[in-house]
């Protein structure tokens, strides 16, 4: 690891464009036959039974282990991977839920002689990554060893036509480090070479490596027209505003002309959104909202007291869009406040999958609920280029090392972080990676927004 270490910091770039260190001189570096990577073990996947969500603690299923390093083939690269984070879908790998995910990797095993390669004892997590390509595989065209990369997590095999006209809706959709093996929480990872996109110059290894997931996700399940197609104008509610997901999701409103209405549980995460441009801001747990009597039972009553405050927000008017992803809990809510016509995006489900809500509100109002996950390559592409652009920044908080992802998980699992947090993989500190220091210095304020708080 030392080798491709030492040829990546000194990957500086001459005036003239060149180099330092030549895309044949990545190549020509002899691979480990090992390397780190953090893992959930098959033989522990019962570790948490009988246990509520709450109590399952990811610092003890996660490992940090040795594992060898997987064959490369057609239409894949090999990737050392400087910096990764932890999402959502890394909790729910750590403690087994909603299912164990051996199960994908099982059934992705048994697509083909090349696929055999995920089906394992250990799965090595992650959605994530920045880094630099060390080897492509056959038929590997628009990437080449050395060049500095960021992946989004979208892993298709396209062999169908329904994948075509929107490669979310391929038959063989996964999501790479969830349902494949092989993942960014590791020193290597092995991804799929359209999973690729070039690393925001601007940004150092771990910001980079932030926006991946979440910032896709958001910009498909609001922007996209296979998301809500959100316009100038549109009063649009965001739950959990400052969060990894939500985060992203009021910069896109606010970046284009939007109204975000941003629900967040702490002043704290109410004086985020509002650093960020917000102006219209809820503090639901300092209002009280309580959209369950008990756990069977739902207050329409708080419904109303919560449409009421926004219509205080925003003049008088109704939700144009609602941006969904905390599910159960305010599911009810989520529906009664849309507008005639509106439209709930629903990703997720942090509070639970079984969604319950008055269909009166949706269908004598003519709502509209789509189901969003995360993004296809084109919108990876397009939400990863308004980071490069500086449009859209990174909201991270924290970074941890490699040996700390199973505290980084358990502080994601228990909601005691502030947007999104990372992990140094290669990296051995925080602050490298950067080449466009101008660019950075315009907008370093608001790179550091999260890290501030």
């Amino acid at each position: 690891m030392k080798e491709i270490l030492d040829a990546i910091q000194s990957q500086t770039v001459t005036s003239s464009g060149s180099a330092a260190v030549t895309s044949a001189d990545f190549a020509n570096i002899k691979l480990p036959e090992s390397y780190r990577a953090v893992t959930v073990h098959k033989d522990e996947a019962e570790m948490f039974t009988g246990l509520a969500s709450r109590d399952k603690d990811p610092r003890k299923s996660l490992h940090l282990d040795d594992v060898p390093l997987p064959e490369l083939g057609p239409g894949e690269a090999l990737v050392a991977v400087m910096a990764s984070s932890v999402n959502y879908n890394s909790v729910w790998t750590s403690i087994f839920e909603p299912v164990s995910t051996f199960g994908f990797l099982e059934r992705y095993g048994r697509l083909s002689e090349l696929t055999k390669r995920h089906d394992l004892p250990y799965h090595v997590i992650g959605s994530d990554l920045a880094g630099v390509v060390l080897r492509t595989g056959p038929g590997v065209n628009s990437w080449k060893p050395g060049d500095e990369v960021v992946a989004h997590c979208l892993s298709v095999e396209l062999e169908s036509s329904d994948g075509h006209n929107d490669t979310m809706l391929d038959p063989e959709q996964r999501i790479w480090g969830f349902e494949t093996n092989f993942g960014g929480l590791a020193e290597i990872a092995l991804v799929k070479s359209n999973q690729l996109m070039p690393k925001p110059g601007h940004l150092s290894w771990e910001e980079a490596a932030a926006p991946g997931l979440v910032n896709s996700t958001a910009y498909r399940q609001l922007v996209s027209r296979n998301g809500a197609g959100m316009k100038q104008g549109d009063n649009v509610l965001i739950w959990g505003a400052s969060g990894g997901l939500g985060s992203y999701a009021t910069q896109f409103a606010l970046a284009g002309g939007a109204n975000p209405i941003c629900v967040v549980s702490s002043p704290e995460k109410a004086d985020i959104c509002r650093s960020m441009g917000a102006e219209a801001v809820i503090d639901r747990n300092a209002e009280d909202y309580r959209f369950w009597k008990d756990e069977h039972t739902q207050d329409p009553r708080e419904w109303k007291r919560f449409g009421k405050r926004i219509r205080e927000l925003t003049g008088g008017e109704d939700i144009d869009i609602v941006f969904e992803h905390p599910g159960r809990e305010t599911f009810g809510a989520s529906v009664y406040v849309t507008r005639k016509g509106g439209t709930i995006t629903t990703c997720a489900s942090t509070s639970g999958y079984m969604h319950q809500y008055d269909n009166r509100y949706l269908w004598m109002s003519l709502k509209r609920i789509i189901g969003s996950h995360f993004a296809n390559y084109r919108e990876a592409w397009e939400a990863n280029r308004l980071i490069a652009k500086g449009k859209i920044h990174p909201t991270l908080s924290k970074v941890y090392s490699l040996e700390e992802t199973g505290q980084a998980a358990y502080d994601v699992h228990r909601n005691l972080h502030q947007g999104k947090v990372g992990v140094l993989a290669l990296a051995p500190q925080e602050g490298l990676g950067v080449r466009d220091h101008e660019l950075r210095a315009k907008h370093i304020d608001a790179i550091n927004r999260f890290r501030n708080i």
